[in-house]
């Protein structure tokens, strides 16, 4: 040990009052969705994605009018490889249920780096997702997020069936039973089909947790900077229906 350490030896150790100011600026950047390195930030990869949330929503809607018609676009993937090898910048985020048969970078007619897609059966946000989501607008800069429902959910459905029958299902399903039973109990109370009724609710009690979401979510919400919104997605013809925004 040097002289110098000797005399203080934790003087190596404690954070300068510089890299305390820099760590905290960095971390009320990150909590408010902004870019807490702006000075080193590098051109986004697709400059293209680089949207307000309503031009995002309305990117995301043409190109599901595109899958539906059947005219969906051809992607260049080998050149979005080469242009996404360093970074990242999606116009969308999507949170969908794992069914084999909802696929959103096809529903949206979407190329590489374009949506940020998180997927579960039920659709619903757990504390992962919630975070995944946090990322992808504090540090990816994503002006939208959709959470996609579809139509004969089997994750509701087994729901339903097993709240109605005070049975629980075997292995880790009960953890999805428990997530998405608030929704239907809420929907238990309405009128008409109880799946569908049931389907959406979840759908909407999803949008409104991630709204609400602090400190991220709920204040770039608050400053314009994000959307969030809910859909259902229709298996017969791939049309997604947008929900009221409340």
């Amino acid at each position: 040990m040097c002289d110098k350490c000797s005399e203080n030896p934790h003087h190596s150790l404690a954070p300068s009052r510089r890299s305390m100011m820099f760590f905290a600026a960095s971390t009320l950047g990150l909590a408010l969705g902004g870019t807490a390195f702006a000075k080193d930030a590098k051109a986004p990869p697709k400059p293209q994605n680089v949207l307000s949330p309503e031009a995002a929503l309305k990117q995301l809607m043409a190109g599901n009018a595109r899958y539906v018609a059947g005219v969906s676009r051809r992607h260049d993937f080998t050149h979005e490889r080469e242009a996404l090898v360093g970074g990242q910048n999606p116009y969308a985020a999507i949170l969908s249920c794992a069914d084999s048969r909802i696929a959103p970078e096809y529903a949206f007619d979407s190329g590489r780096g374009d949506l940020f897609v998180c997927r579960v059966a039920g659709n619903f946000a757990g504390e992962e997702t919630v975070a995944s989501m946090e990322y992808t607008v504090a540090v990816l800069g994503t002006p939208l997020i959709l959470v996609l429902g579809h139509d004969n959910c089997g994750a509701v459905d087994a729901t339903i069936k097993s709240l109605k029958d005070d049975k629980p299902l075997p292995g880790h399903i009960p953890s999805l039973v428990s997530a998405i039973a608030p929704a239907v109990k809420t929907a238990a109370q309405q009128s008409g089909d109880a799946l569908e009724n049931a389907i959406r609710q979840n759908v909407v009690d999803n949008v409104a947790k991630l709204k609400s979401a602090a400190p991220i979510l709920n204040a770039a919400v608050e400053q314009g900077k994000l959307k969030v919104l809910g859909g259902i997605y229709r298996l017969r013809t791939g049309a997604v229906e947008l929900l009221a925004q409340s």
